[in-house]
């Protein structure tokens, strides 16, 4: 871009809208520090999201872009974006003191555009409203969510890579996520999902959408083509990876070629949609109005009006800005000055947690340092135990002392589908407790690679029962709150399900061992 150009819009805007972006800024960031730090070290170097780095640019391009119509256009000061500034508020408080990354990127997209909103008015937010829609990209889905699409993205992809084998004619049969083609067996793991080509695709065709010369019903279907596309050339690539398996071996299904292949497949599903533009761009291409002289009839009339200032405010005595600073202030103020959790010991330690349990022997297990760091929690114990009939138990708790950001429990449906894990049941079921109490638990059972298992885990969390993580992060901002406690645990019981056995058998077997264990709990767990 011109560096006239650059220097006629800074020489446009008033050294008081410098100076209150600059302090705006300075106090969101300061707000958001730790999820800042989290989005840009933990989230984006994800392999899912490795593209979310990027937004940030097109954003600031989209923005540039607008320049000339946010010259033209005066700045109305309003107090309707008070509504987004107070959600994304409440949604800060949720996600700080509930542990939840994904209400504090959610909040602090509202906050921006809240105050954008109270500042510039809704004319100009709605000129560069395509690209606070782009911002929206720069954040990840929940873990739970996340493992939910790519399980479903894993299934309908090995389904439609076994249909296009069986039509070019070879032997293949699928087993959930594994294909089996006689020789060998292919299993179509996340990485193979289509996750990390389906959001840069979507991504990519709503930018071109954007920009697209056309009806709204032609940029609608060139946006939502990109999920169709994504999977089926996602299920072709799995397809040939089979097919180039009978010739090449294993090499075709790892390292340099698997991740080669799949910037050839991107690349593939990138031309795919400009030739549904071309073929868009024909259809009614009479009809349509010309808008290129549109667009260079509202440049013109920017243009003529450069000399127009767009300053947000006549003076710092603008309420919205006093409004805006105290709140923003005192967010800041109470987040970092007031400690809402207490570290809450545990009773005594989980290593001295009893081997025998009734008729049940255990072995102490250890985990490795890797997953004791992703998981971040105070204390835990790993028991396989087994009766008199060698019948096996696996059990697991894990205590936090107090649950933050980053280091608040892992939901067992989050953790076990992404590590190959598919869901076939899952419940609620009450379980006896003791004292003729009983407490909800949920029941999963679960398979993989043709082993079955049954399951049941719940949340002990300050003398409550919870099974959802829903449920867990409202308590944790509740009680933080109130009781200035966030501490909790998940307990979690596995045990195998025998090739003819049925889960019933499996239910009597955890049943049977909890009744035991139960009891044993409190002696560990704060109430």
């Amino acid at each position: 871009m011109p560096m006239n150009e650059i220097l006629t819009f800074l020489k446009s805007v008033k050294p008081a809208s410098w100076l209150k972006g600059i302090l705006y800024s300075l106090l969101i960031v300061l707000i958001y520090r730790s999820s800042l730090q989290w989005l840009i070290l933990r989230d984006w170097p994800r392999e899912d999201y490795s593209y979310a780095c990027l937004i940030p640019l097109v954003v600031l391009y989209l923005l540039w872009e607008k320049r000339s119509e946010l010259i033209s256009t005066p700045s109305t000061p309003s107090w309707m974006g008070l509504f987004p500034l107070g959600v994304g508020l409440v949604l800060f408080w949720l996600g700080e003191l509930g542990g939840e990354f994904f209400a504090q990127y959610i909040s602090l997209w509202l906050v921006i555009v809240g105050v954008c909103w109270m500042h510039l008015g809704w004319r100009k937010l709605k000129t560069v409203g395509f690209a606070f829609i782009m911002m929206l990209a720069m954040f990840p889905f929940p873990y739970f969510i996340n493992a939910k699409i790519s399980l479903t993205l894993k299934l309908l992809s090995s389904q439609l890579g076994v249909w296009m084998l069986q039509l070019y004619g070879m032997s293949a049969y699928r087993e959930g996520n594994v294909i089996d083609l006689g020789f060998t067996q292919l299993q179509v793991v996340d990485a193979c999902s289509g996750l990390r080509y389906l959001f840069p695709l979507m991504i990519l065709s709503l930018i071109v959408a954007y920009w697209f010369k056309g009806r709204f019903w032609k940029k609608a279907v060139l946006f939502l083509s990109s999920i169709p596309i994504a999977i089926v050339v996602n299920s072709f690539r799995i397809a040939l990876t089979g097919v180039l398996y009978s010739f090449w071996g294993p090499a075709v299904a790892e390292g340099f070629f698997h991740g080669f292949s799949g910037w050839l497949i991107f690349l593939f599903t990138t031309a795919i949609l400009l030739a549904e533009m071309w073929v868009l761009k024909k259809i009614g291409k009479g009809m349509e109005k010309d808008e290129e002289s549109i667009r260079s009839e509202v440049g013109q009339a920017a243009d003529n009006a450069a000399g127009a200032s767009v300053g947000w405010s006549r003076s710092f005595l603008q309420p919205q800005f006093i409004a805006v600073g105290v709140v923003l202030g005192l967010t800041l103020g109470l987040s970092q000055g007031v400690e809402f959790r207490e570290k809450i010991p545990i009773k005594q330690s989980l290593d001295q947690f009893p081997l025998q349990v009734g008729e049940w022997s255990g072995t102490r297990e250890t985990m490795e340092q890797q997953f004791i760091d992703e998981l971040d929690f105070s204390d835990y114990v790993m028991v396989t135990y087994r009766d008199r009939q060698n019948q096996t138990v696996h059990f697991y708790t894990a205590y936090y002392e107090n649950q933050q950001k980053g280091e608040s429990i892992h939901s067992p449906e989050s953790c076990l589908p992404g590590s190959g894990w598919k869901f076939s049941r899952a419940e609620e079921i009450a379980l006896a407790a003791g004292n003729g109490a009983s407490l909800r638990v949920n029941r999963v059972v679960m398979e993989k690679e043709g082993e079955r298992q049954l399951a049941y885990y719940w949340f002990a969390q300050r003398g409550r029962v919870l099974t959802k993580l829903y449920q867990l992060k409202l308590y944790n901002f509740w009680d933080a709150l109130t009781r200035q406690r966030t501490d909790g645990a998940l307990i979690r019981v596995i045990t195998p399900i025998a090739g003819s056995e049925k889960p019933e058998d499996a239910d009597t077997r955890l049943r049977g061992f909890l009744n035991e264990a139960i009891p044993l709990l409190p002696e560990f767990i704060p109430n």
